[in-house]
């Protein structure tokens, strides 16, 4: 047996059933021998999205119904095609997704040698693992320290080089590979116990839920929690749908903009029981303001006190932890706390009305250019959340979709910004819709990001990938209003063109252009039909600028 087909065989042991990819890579050939089907992008930082995609999805779907998650893979080409990925597996990198790359590479006498491209040397900062297999006997064991890494402790993408002469050797021996399981770390049994003691002595805890809830499948048991405890439960945008929206403890997502009520919480919680997150600072999340107390639980010690202090660590699988929690919760609380609950519930849901009210006007708007929110609402009031899954692209689509979108399923929603590419979220959406055939999958864009990406909605087409793309065209880059001022004035630096129906006409994929607010249902009407039917869909919205977000301002989130 060659490389090429061990690896495959191996990746089928795996659950893999499709493959992200761009030629030459001879896994691609070997793996479409024993059925797993080649997915071939027209860019390779789209194949990694793809596999990135599949992953989120796989992993909330399946962490919930009992299902083993599978871990997305992308195979690019030795040389350009790897080092076309680069963005992509950046973008992984900083989300925490464990993905494996399988990138081809240049012979061994090459290696150090000028200009040969080194994708171990290169991707080793942006992964939890890069190696290259000097032998084809070295690779079970190098897929094996790839999957572990992968599955255990924080997420991340791992790199397995395969040179061009190991393809052609052959295995010796048999093959005995047992699916790699995760290790997961139990928490602390004293800081537990502390932990419990500073909950029920808070006023106003306030939990605050990551990703790392939805790689743990730790949803139903964050509920238990919240009620439990009583607090109000926020998530970051990667942890949207970690948490049911629909719950009446639920205070939203954040990144810059966010619901009122998680902001009002926010404001009056005394102390912050973060899992499943890392706490770290980046310009499109939440921030923890100076005067709260921190609980800080998560599965990567590096990050406890690395962007803020915490009161107490806690290191551990998400599940684990609050399980740990509520056992010690339960030998400790009273029974006023179920009066507190119902009182808490009547906050969120008295917050949570005055917020809408002041957002109804453009929630239902007849501007034209059309409002965005008037689209985000005809959406939220024509499809169902648990059935859909949904997701933003990097500017203002991610500031206006989150504070709205109420998604009430883990996975239902895939938040994404620690990077901020433009177009990422093409990728995502094709990956998830191959995780579950059965769900509607959108993708909301801007005209901005379609031009970085938008090539590979053939790709949906030609592979009959049922996604629908949202964009909001307004011919301009919005968001960039404020530095931009005189390169616009001067040379019209902010202006971007496009009639992106035609495009998607050119490349096969089924469309709409909408330019009045009361034609978008009908659009919407048929481009579920069209999805139905295993076809993508693009309706391109004609939108205004938009400078309206929901940012109620408290100091430090």
């Amino acid at each position: 047996m060659k490389a090429a087909d061990l690896v495959a065989h191996i990746l089928k042991r795996e659950g893999t059933e499709f493959l992200a990819c761009y030629p030459r890579n001879a896994i691609i050939e070997a793996g479409a021998k024993i059925g797993i089907r080649p997915i071939l992008c027209r860019q390779e930082r789209v194949g990694v999205g793809i596999a990135d995609g599949y992953t989120r999805v796989s992993y909330a779907i399946g962490q919930t119904n009992g299902s083993q998650p599978v871990n997305g893979v992308f195979a690019a080409q030795a040389g350009p095609g790897i080092e076309n990925a680069f963005p992509g597996i950046a973008q992984a990198f900083a989300e925490n997704v464990p993905i494996l790359i399988l990138p081809g590479g240049a012979g061994l006498s090459r290696q150090n040698q000028h200009p040969t491209f080194s994708a171990v040397d290169v991707f080793r900062p942006i992964t939890k693992i890069a190696a290259r297999a000097h032998s084809v006997q070295e690779l079970p064991d190098l897929l094996r320290q790839a999957y572990h890494a992968m599955r255990s402790g924080r997420g991340g993408p791992a790199l397995i080089e395969i040179p061009v002469e190991v393809w052609g050797q052959e295995y010796q021996g048999d093959i005995d590979w047992q699916r790699i399981a995760p290790v997961k770390l139990a928490p602390d049994r004293e800081a537990i116990k502390q932990a419990a003691e500073m909950l029920l002595a808070a006023e106003n805890p306030l939990l605050w839920a990551g990703q790392g809830i939805l790689y743990a499948g730790a949803t139903a048991n964050l509920v238990e929690l919240a009620e439990l405890l009583p607090a109000g439960v926020m998530t970051t945008n990667p942890g949207k749908s970690a948490f049911p929206e629909n719950h009446p403890l639920a205070l939203g997502a954040s990144t810059r903009s966010r619901p009122r009520a998680l902001a009002e919480k926010m404001r009056q919680a005394d102390l912050v029981l973060a899992i499943g997150s890392s706490l770290t600072k980046t310009p499109f999340g939440p921030g923890v303001p100076a005067d709260k107390s921190i609980i800080h639980a998560t599965n990567e010690p590096s990050d406890i006190n690395k962007d803020y202090r915490a009161a107490l660590g806690i290191v551990g699988d998400a599940t684990l932890v609050i399980e740990a929690l509520i056992k010690e919760l339960k030998n400790k609380a009273g029974d006023e706390r179920a009066g507190r609950r119902q009182e808490l519930e009547g906050e969120i849901s008295e917050i949570n009305k005055s917020w809408r009210a002041d957002w109804q006007d453009h929630l239902s708007s007849n501007e034209e250019p059309i409002n965005q929110y008037r689209i985000i609402g005809e959406l939220m009031s024509a499809v169902d959340p648990a059935e859909t899954i949904i997701t933003h692209d990097s500017g203002s689509p991610r500031e206006q979709l989150l504070p709205f979108w109420q998604a009430s399923q883990p996975g239902g929603y895939m938040g994404w910004g620690k990077s901020t590419q433009l177009g990422y979220g093409l990728g995502l959406n094709i990956g998830a819709k191959l995780a579950a055939p059965e769900k509607l999958c959108i993708n909301i864009m801007g005209d901005s990001a379609i031009g970085m990406t938008g090539m590979d909605l053939e790709t949906a087409a030609r592979y009959g990938i049922g996604i629908l793309t949202i964009v909001f065209n307004n011919g301009i880059m919005a968001a960039e209003r404020d530095v931009l001022i005189k390169a616009d004035e001067k040379y019209g630096a902010m202006t971007v063109g496009g009639n992106y129906t035609l495009v998607a006409e050119g490349l096969g994929v089924a469309t709409r252009r909408v330019e009045h607010p009361g034609d978008f249902f009908a659009a919407l009407e048929e481009a579920q039909k069209v999805t139905a039917t295993d076809k993508p869909f693009l309706i391109e919205c004609m939108v205004k600028e938009g400078h309206d977000f929901s940012r109620d301002d408290v100091a430090g989130l």
